[in-house]
């Protein structure tokens, strides 16, 4: 099902590296990015939220607004190291790295880091719970239960399934589908969590197919769904969206205490 971007189709261009004034890729905020990048993949992996070495996430590197790093095509998660990571531009090129990102890595988050400048991390799954609500009728998210109450008034939907993203244009159409959203459920397809930080992104996408996961068993009782008061529902997300930035930061140092203790190679 992936697909390698070519590198022949690739526009080459300037390594940021070589720009006059440019920060270093060797940074330590760099280097930190990677490193939680990494965390969030081999957590991913564990919890069974990749799909084999389709599935993608990004962050756009710390001091360049115009690169990002990605997993590189044909690993899958839990083979993801911070020194693996590629650094790539909005056309293509390699900046940094061995190897190339999944074709539809590319098209999918260079599109999106590019024309929503505030998602500087992006998570794309087929996790099965919250790809199994993209395939049903409707909103794929009840507010009903408490973590789901969490993404209130932050999700879209992409209604139009095209097949791979293996142009720009499929990468422009989910982007715009974004609106205000964190959270994209891609119809027939998967979700893309965005955030302004890693630790963001992967505190929302770890809470997101708990939500989906709680909602599909609730649902196979066959009994009626009962969503939450839209005033209260409001009010709880407010409530967990004002800790959310400490809470998230928390939840990713516990993921790396975690790794470093059973997988430390992951910073490597």
């Amino acid at each position: 099902m992936a697909q390698s971007l070519d590198k022949q189709s690739t526009t080459p261009s300037v390594p940021a590296s070589a720009r006059s004034n440019a920060p270093s890729l060797d940074s330590a905020a760099v280097q930190q990015a990677r490193v939680d990048l990494a965390a969030c993949f081999r957590m991913a992996a564990r919890l069974g939220l990749q799909e084999g070495i389709c599935n993608h996430f990004s962050a756009v590197v710390p001091e360049y607004d115009d690169l990002f790093l990605v997993n590189p095509y044909g690993r899958a998660f839990s083979e993801v190291t911070a020194s693996s990571l590629l650094v790539c531009d909005y056309h293509g090129a390699v900046v940094a790295g061995d190897g190339v990102p999944e074709a539809t890595a590319f098209y999918i988050h260079a599109r999106l880091h590019l024309k929503v400048p505030r998602a500087r991390a992006a998570f794309h799954t087929h996790m099965p719970y919250a790809t199994a609500l993209t395939m049903t009728e409707g909103d794929p998210l009840i507010f009903a239960g408490q973590s789901a109450l969490k993404f209130y008034g932050r999700t879209a939907v992409d209604n139009d399934y095209n097949g791979l993203a293996l142009d720009e244009r499929e990468g422009d159409r989910i982007a715009a589908a974004v609106g205000d959203a964190d959270i994209v459920f891609m119809k027939h397809h998967g979700v893309t969590v965005l955030s302004d930080t890693i630790a963001g992104a992967w505190d929302d996408l770890y809470y997101l197919e708990r939500a989906c996961q709680v909602q599909v068993l609730a649902q196979s009782t066959g009994r009626p769904i009962v969503p939450v008061d839209p005033d209260i529902a409001a009010a709880a997300s407010r409530q967990m969206r004002e800790e959310d930035g400490e809470s998230s930061r928390l939840h990713l140092e516990s993921v790396k205490r975690q790794l470093d203790a059973q997988e430390p190679d992951y910073r490597h």
